[in-house]
């Protein structure tokens, strides 16, 4: 962790010393826009990004353990699968932005990443063998990548007025982050109540990102309608 931590500074530091806005400061806004929240598209937005974020680390927590205690690998193969799954997705941060930009609009390939990466997740509870688990590592780690590197620009695209944006922006992440800090601690407690099994979170999981997937989908439709063409 301290390694982690000076590289970190040392990557950060040039940005603090060359680094200079933009634009001038605008004046500042409120800190929370509750009208916000009568924005039905928006509403569902929020909401479903809470429990699509709210399954999203567990698998990147627990596929160490699980390759261990449950399909017998060593320390070594258990820490290559967590490596696996952060470095497949390298691409998956990347790619998906540039064809949103140019081609589809972020919220409609949020969706499907989110969707797909639900069922890799409920594809996990049948993983017995090392083979599959480095199979659900890389397919994961895509699509897993994709709903985090989509998840703000689609967030923007909730709101046509620039000005507000960034007290939107500001309260879904406030909301986000309660889901991707207690995710996590919650299947590890089902990891306990199953006695060592781990279907309770991988459920957890899967069925979190599912009911996430949907929501945003329903807040799709609500802003544009039940169409396909529509760039958003």
């Amino acid at each position: 962790m301290r390694v982690l931590g000076f590289l970190t500074l040392s990557m950060l530091l040039p940005s603090f010393i060359f680094f200079k806005p933009r634009m001038p400061p605008r004046k500042g806004g409120p800190i929370v826009e509750w009208g916000a929240f009568k924005d039905p598209s928006y509403l569902l937005f929020s909401i479903g990004m809470f429990f699509a974020f709210w399954g999203l680390y567990v698998a990147f927590f627990y596929i160490g353990s699980f390759a261990r205690e449950i399909i017998g690998v060593d320390q070594a193969i258990s820490i290559s699968l967590l490596l696996i799954m952060n470095g497949a997705g390298m691409p998956a941060r990347i790619l998906p932005n540039i064809v949103a930009d140019r081609y589809t609009g972020p919220l409609n390939l949020l969706i499907p990443a989110i969707l797909i990466s639900s069922i890799i997740l409920f594809c996990w509870i049948s993983v017995s063998q090392t083979s599959n688990l480095y199979a659900f590592s890389v397919f994961y780690g895509i699509f897993s990548a994709c709903v985090q590197s989509l998840f703000p620009a689609s967030l923007t695209s909730m709101t046509v007025d620039l000005s507000k944006i960034g007290v939107r922006t500001g309260m879904v992440l406030t909301i986000v982050s309660f889901a991707a800090l207690t995710g996590s601690p919650i299947a590890g407690s089902l990891v306990q109540r199953g006695n060592g099994s781990y279907l309770y979170a991988q459920c957890f999981a899967a069925a979190s990102m599912a009911a996430g997937g949907i929501l945003v989908t329903m807040a799709r439709i609500r802003k544009t309608g039940p169409t396909l063409n529509a760039r958003m």
